[in-house]
């Protein structure tokens, strides 16, 4: 059922689309019909949007990996040392607030090149990962940490068995959001000219020449990239934590 209401979204949001580029927005422009987006994007081929995707979506895969690998083991951290709490939410909360577009230039005057890019798709997740195991880890049964405590085990014993099981959907909720965040992360990266490829490069090129169809070929796409990524680790997270989904239904 809630496929068929998303579709029916999709072609709902398609309509609306169309009918603003034929009315409202007709002669402009600014507001191309899906018809001629689609024609520009069967124009440019798998040979523009192709090489673009992958740059962007390479920085995007790293950035992830690298940011949401940190902001687990900063959650696990916090959990065995729980007087770096404090210092690790007020980190977190920090790569939260400060835009990107205001340390953009000086991460890439420090580091340069694609390292630009794949930092700024690390610190997009960080923040959202690490709330989320937090949360996570102390949602543990408290009768499941006495038992493991009786039979003699410790903090570590706590926490593989009983702690890291308890935080995988919470921890998996927030790495769904991490993906496409991921990908914003590092168009915003290369709209800072960090790379010479990508879809933020071929974006911010396509709007100085004024070439809307691509513009918004090159947009839709990005959004198909981060809802794939998005459906991918909801895909992962289901298989990981079926028990997650009957609870959720409840």
């Amino acid at each position: 059922m809630r496929r068929i209401q998303g579709l029916i979204g999709v072609v709902v949001l398609v309509a609306l689309w169309w009918l603003l580029a034929a009315t409202v927005f007709a002669g402009g422009g600014a507001v191309p019909t899906p018809a001629a987006v689609v024609a520009s994007m069967a124009e440019d081929g798998w040979s523009f949007y192709g090489p673009n995707a992958s740059a962007t979506l390479s920085a995007a895969v790293q950035g992830f990996l690298w940011g949401n690998g940190l902001a687990i083991a900063v959650a696990l951290l916090v959990l065995l040392v729980p007087r770096l709490e404090a210092v690790a939410t007020q980190l977190a909360v920090i790569s939260y607030c400060i835009p990107l577009l205001a340390i953009g230039p000086i991460v890439l005057v420090v580091f340069g090149g694609e390292a630009t890019v794949v930092f700024l798709a690390a610190i997009s997740v960080f923040f959202t990962t690490l709330i989320g195991a937090l949360l996570g880890l102390r949602s543990a049964d408290r009768a499941s940490l006495d038992l493991i405590t009786v039979y003699g085990g410790g903090r570590l014993a706590r926490l593989r068995y009983v702690q890291v099981i308890a935080a995988l959907p919470s921890t998996f909720a927030g790495l769904k959001i991490s993906a496409p965040s991921a990908l914003l992360g590092a168009i915003i990266g290369e709209y800072l000219g960090s790379n010479d490829q990508g879809l933020g490069v071929s974006l911010m090129i396509s709007q100085q020449q004024f070439q809307v169809p691509r513009t918004w070929g090159l947009a839709l796409v990005a959004g198909l990239i981060a809802g794939l990524g998005y459906a991918i680790v909801a895909l992962v997270a289901r298989v990981v934590t079926p028990w997650s989904r009957g609870e959720a239904q409840r």
